[in-house]
């Protein structure tokens, strides 16, 4: 796989913005990573910023997103390991 044009990069970063603005309007503790189901409204957005990214953008940004959620935890003098589980 070549790397993505400027084009491809721009429309990448666009969808993971909307997809992220999706989970934070309607599930903001959602974390890809966990394996949690994507709510229903954000599902189109998903599907997008997975076809306009590549697999390992993807990967990196859902990681990047369940790092910062961890982070702002954490400032907020919350412990995110010593959390109940789900």
């Amino acid at each position: 796989m070549s790397f993505p044009t400027k084009e491809e990069r721009t429309q990448c970063w666009n969808s993971r913005d909307e997809y992220w603005k999706c989970l934070s309007e309607n599930a903001p503790n959602h974390s890809s990573t966990s394996g949690e189901k994507i709510p229903d409204a954000c599902k189109k957005l998903r599907k997008l910023f997975e076809t306009s990214c590549p697999k390992t953008w993807v990967k990196h940004f859902d990681r990047k997103r369940t790092y910062e959620q961890f982070k702002q935890k954490m400032d907020q003098g919350i412990d995110p390991l010593n959390e109940p589980k789900k």
